[in-house]
């Protein structure tokens, strides 16, 4: 006998029994056996036809007879909030048959050399997407839910523009080298681009939060971000050798994109670094978490950032890339040539570097409007 939990609900005008049971592949083929049966992605749940015949295969299949008991004076019971199906979707057990194939493609990937955060996010967006289809097996996917995972999901859940280019992309990657099936990936379709401004600190706001910690090492992390224009992870990902004093360069070895590059780095910055090493004495890691040899965590990164803005009295929702942001933009203002601080932050294209022409004071307050010539 299985655990069955129903309740009556009206569906588009029609009377239908709705029910809920724990994951079984068998009994999903069952249920599809009784005449009218239909998932719906809305309510996350079977529904059948609200008559004899319906309750006949049910005692049959699951050993109990739903009552004839209407739930909520013979309101719908209907939970379709955005939250509630969140969780009822995260909340779903994948079958060990998917399970193995998300696998599959984690190795896939390790073998196509994608770097351990895209396997991580894209395997974990997968997931979601396979997760949401159920009782659907990945083979039996079809284009339009996509569409659904998207308006049905993704949306009322606010997801970013990111996510759902993840999902897209991890989909179409999965269907393509580990399902191999009919379905044509070509349809899974990315959100138009989205055109945001970089949020850029001024010199006073970004002087004043990184001589706001008192701690050498946080000090030192938050400079070495701004000072080099780094992304969070490639500060985490330095060694000591990393550092090249002599030269006055900081290696930063296999940057997003599976890139390598050189920054200059000043004498200032040389010093805060040497008066830090001689206190800490990172073995593996240039900045270390507590236990000896430990990467320091991105999570205790973004906490420091937080406490040097609250003692800086800077209000904004600064993020560690708003410090990338402002290297660029500062370099730019000061009349280094797009193309360096192209080389300096990494960029594959010189069209994502131009965006830092919108935000540039130097460039805006060169313009004069129309207005002050009348």
């Amino acid at each position: 006998m299985y655990i069955l939990k129903e309740s009556r609900i009206v569906y588009k005008g029609q009377k239908r029994i709705k029910i809920d049971f724990p994951y079984n592949t068998e009994l999903v083929l069952k249920v599809k056996q009784i005449p009218g049966a239909q998932w719906s992605k809305t309510l996350s749940t079977w529904h059948l036809p609200d008559n004899q015949g319906s309750l006949n295969l049910l005692e049959k299949f699951f050993g109990v007879r739903p009552s004839d008991t209407i739930p909520n004076g013979g309101k719908p019971s209907v939970s379709n909030t955005s939250n509630t199906f969140k969780t009822e979707i995260t909340g779903r057990r994948l079958p060990d048959e998917t399970v193995q194939k998300i696998d599959q493609f984690r190795d896939w990937m390790r073998h196509k050399r994608y770097g351990e955060s895209t396997i991580k996010t894209y395997s974990e967006t997968l997931s979601v997407l396979l997760r949401f289809i159920m009782p659907k097996s990945p083979e039996e996917m079809q284009g339009h839910d996509m569409v659904d995972f998207v308006n049905d999901y993704i949306i009322p859940n606010n997801y970013s523009y990111a996510f759902q280019n993840q999902a897209v992309n991890s989909a179409k990657l999965f269907f393509r080298e580990i399902i191999k099936g009919k379905l044509n990936v070509e349809s899974f379709k990315r959100p138009r681009s989205e055109h945001k401004l970089p949020n850029v600190l001024s010199k006073e706001e970004v002087k004043a939060i990184l001589q706001a910690p008192v701690n050498l090492k946080h000090r030192n992390m938050l400079s070495l971000i701004y000072a080099c224009g780094l992304r969070r992870s490639e500060l985490l990902n330095l060694k000591p050798a990393n550092v090249d004093s002599k030269r006055h360069m900081l290696v930063i070895l296999n940057s997003k994109g599976k890139k390598d590059r050189m920054v200059p780095i000043s004498d200032k910055i040389i010093e805060m670094l040497r008066e830090y090493y001689k206190i800490y004495r990172p073995e593996i890691w240039l900045f270390e978490g507590q236990a000896e040899g430990e990467q320091y965590s991105e999570a205790s990164l973004a906490k420091v950032l937080k406490n040097a803005c609250n003692k800086a009295g800077v209000r904004k929702p600064v993020t560690l890339h708003w410090l990338r942001h402002s290297y660029a933009t500062h370099l730019l203002e000061s009349g280094t040539d797009l193309r360096y601080i192209q080389e300096l932050l990494g960029h594959k294209s010189s069209k994502t570097t131009e965006i830092y022409t919108h935000v540039s004071e130097k460039s805006l307050q060169n313009i004069t409007s129309p207005f002050d010539t009348l």
